[in-house]
């Protein structure tokens, strides 16, 4: 088991904050334990199921229709996760795919809104990011490949690296402007926002945005806090997306709550693509680092 933890530590969750016991990491690994969770506690979250066949995928689908989402029931950073699915081609070759990454796999209703992260913890709301996909904006002028280019000239001036990676021209960039009917030549209109992808995921160029936490609701901040507390947790990055955003009360807008992270990726708070770090983040940090956390070399 100790050899499990550190194969899983150092290639899946390396630069993760360590600052929940084991009790509590083992309470919410899994997706389908924070689904749960959120039903116990009233918290919006997506109709889904996990499955092991692929074919109760399907009969998901024929309950509930497209679009739909398919991911590993355990793992993080959108690794294994496809989306939007939107038609049986598509379905059955994410159902069979997926298993790379988990047997245990979860199928559920897809969303198409505003993405964030929220780390709250026990001393109070950390951090509210919005995340994006990697995208560029076109000035009427410039290839999607120049834009792609002058954006990550910017990312290295500002020093985002490693944590806010440069947006590459792989294939898969390119596969998913292909399916916009576009290329790397392609010149977008003026102000025309192009998604190079539809994951947000750093490797692919993905960027944060820091929101000011005073934009948080108050019912919001209740439901969040709420959810810390059932666990017993000393920290937890709440993954949600909003319709309308996360000023606007959770209950009060189509919502729906993704997971939780027990080990939350806290870096790319620090700095943001968009937006400014939290004055107070050395606050919460000189807080976590006083806790007595002495199993933490367990899974």
């Amino acid at each position: 088991m100790r050899l499990l933890h550190w194969f899983l530590a150092h290639f899946f969750l390396a630069n993760c904050s360590d600052y929940n016991p084991l009790e509590v990491r083992r309470a919410c690994r899994s997706k389908g334990q924070c689904r749960l969770a959120f039903a116990k506690n009233s918290l919006p979250f997506a109709r889904g199921r996990t499955f092991i066949n692929p074919y109760s995928a399907f009969k998901f689908y024929q309950q509930y229709g497209f679009p739909l989402v398919i991911k590993p029931n355990v793992g993080g950073f959108s690794r294994g996760a496809y989306f939007p699915i939107s038609s049986k081609k598509q379905l059955l070759a994410a159902s069979i795919g997926v298993k790379k990454w988990w047997a245990n796999s979860i199928v559920e209703e897809y969303l198409q809104g505003k993405n964030y992260r929220v780390v709250v913890t026990k001393f109070g709301i950390m951090s509210v990011l919005r995340r994006y996909p990697p995208f560029v904006i076109g000035d009427g002028l410039s290839s999607i490949e120049a834009l792609i280019d002058a954006e990550n000239q910017l990312r290295q001036k500002m020093q985002l690296m490693p944590i806010t990676h440069l947006i590459p021209k792989n294939r898969a960039i390119k596969s998913h402007l292909k399916q916009q009917g576009m290329s790397l030549k392609t010149i977008p209109a003026g102000k025309q926002k192009v998604y190079l992808h539809n994951k947000i995921a750093l490797k692919l160029g993905a960027s944060v945005e820091v929101i000011d936490k005073i934009k948080l609701s108050a019912n919001n901040e209740r439901d969040l806090l709420k959810i810390l507390n059932f666990f017993n947790a000393n920290i937890l990055g709440v993954d949600v997306i909003c319709k309308q955003g996360i000023e606007v009360d959770f209950k009060a807008q189509k919502c729906i709550f993704l997971e939780l992270n027990s080990r939350p990726f806290l870096k790319m708070h620090d700095q943001p693509r968009y937006g400014k770090s939290p004055a107070d983040l050395d606050y919460f940090y000189h807080k976590l680092e006083q806790l007595d956390i002495n199993d933490n070399e367990k899974y």
